[in-house]
């Protein structure tokens, strides 16, 4: 028993908690124009991290560029684009010296009241950016990204609990969680892990158009455990720890940040 404490010390001596350190981190973050894309790129750039901000519009991209004060990429783009992937990661190179955080966030939702007046054009948006889009962000990140890479998805309660009226993105976002497995044994070897994110209902990005709607505002806050809808502070956190050293024995795996709204 004694000798076994004595190792435990021994190897928390070797290697110190890091907590949430991401101090000089390389990191992509995807839709980083608005919503959570933009609190993520805040936070981190708090946390002493370098930047690669993606999204389609450069204003809004520059709009967030401009409130950061750390060193940082503005990259426009489309994340469905399979060469604009393998550019994000060349640039990242080319000005970093490589990658050690993708965060694929961007998404797109749409609601499908009716499934057989959803169209397949906008059932391809749907599927092209949130898992194909994060399929392609994958492929670049880890021909970049070291031992000790982060590879992070942006998923949803939806993904675990479709919701009827988001066919498409609820089929997005469990594609995403199984992809997420499926990366984390592919990229365990290179020691590099995988995880997603399953966020709840927030009132900012794509939550912001449900609240709209006072009484489904009140009735989603009644179906969650804490009472309340997220807001931007309870974001950063959990990317921030998932981004950092004291996450390396965590991968494959769907983290749920939602305030027990899957609880009831």
């Amino acid at each position: 028993m004694d000798e076994q404490v004595k190792d435990e010390t021994t190897a928390g001596q070797r290697r110190p908690l890091a907590h949430a350190d991401v101090t000089g981190r390389r990191v992509v973050i995807t839709g980083a124009g608005r919503g959570l894309g933009q609190v993520l790129a805040a936070a981190f750039d708090a946390a002493g991290a370098k930047l690669g901000l993606v999204a389609r519009s450069k204003p809004a991209l520059d709009e967030v560029a401009g409130q950061l004060r750390g060193d940082h990429l503005v990259l426009p783009g489309d994340v469905r684009d399979e060469l604009f992937n393998e550019t994000i990661a060349e640039r990242m190179t080319e000005r970093f010296g490589g990658v050690d955080v993708w965060i694929a966030n961007a998404g797109v939702s749409r609601e499908d009241p009716d499934i057989t007046k959803l169209s397949a054009a906008a059932w391809r948006e749907v599927i092209d950016v949130n898992l194909t889009g994060t399929f392609l962000g994958a492929r670049a990140a880890v021909s970049r990204m070291g031992p000790g890479g982060r590879f992070i998805v942006t998923g949803s309660v939806m993904g675990v609990r479709p919701h009827g009226k988001l066919v498409a993105y609820s089929t997005s976002k469990g594609g995403v969680h199984a992809l997420v497995s499926s990366l984390a044994q592919q990229f365990g070897p290179r020691g590099i892990t995988a995880n997603a994110v399953a966020l709840g209902w927030f009132d900012t990005g794509l939550g912001a158009f449900w609240q709209r709607d006072p009484a489904r505002e009140a009735d989603i806050a009644a179906h969650t455990a804490l009472g309340r809808w997220g807001t931007p502070d309870d974001l950063p956190g959990i990317y921030l720890f998932l981004a950092s050293e004291s996450s390396a024995y965590i991968t494959g795996t769907t983290i749920t940040v939602d305030g027990g709204y899957s609880l009831l």
